[in-house]
């Protein structure tokens, strides 16, 4: 089976040695993505609903790149710096998602990449066709 990295300039650029995702047979592994600006680098201002939104809009410009959409993910990770923010999450992966929703696990973590507050990784699966 071969692994092929995606990649897209619609979503941040690694910030370590890793790809924004991998796809392997039918399956895509996307890379948690933090509310970082595709085009600086640099976390995008606002409150977590704000940061929130930019990290599934990455996500889905690297889903988009492999050839599928937010509609084909079939799990999500998510990671916060505080649980408080579960019920704002919640509502903007609303906005993102429609059922049947992912599988999904949400996780409070000490810290994260640049100071973000909110990650969130998933797992893809492309029809066969593609």
């Amino acid at each position: 089976m071969s692994r092929d990295a995606v990649t897209t300039a619609n979503a941040p650029a690694a910030i370590g040695p890793y790809s924004q995702a991998v796809r392997a047979g039918h399956t895509v592994y996307l890379s948690g993505q933090i509310p970082l600006d595709p085009r600086t680098g640099a976390l995008v201002d606002g409150d977590l609903r704000a940061r929130t939104r930019r990290v599934f809009e990455n996500l889905r410009a690297v889903c988009e790149a492999a050839g599928g959409s937010l509609d084909q993910v079939v799990r999500v990770g998510i990671y916060l710096t505080d649980l408080a923010g579960f019920a704002t999450v919640n509502e903007v992966m609303g906005e993102f998602f429609r059922p049947p929703y992912p599988a999904r696990s949400t996780i409070q973590v000490a810290a994260l990449p640049k100071g973000a507050e909110v990650e969130v990784d998933a797992v893809m699966v492309l029809d066969a066709s593609r």
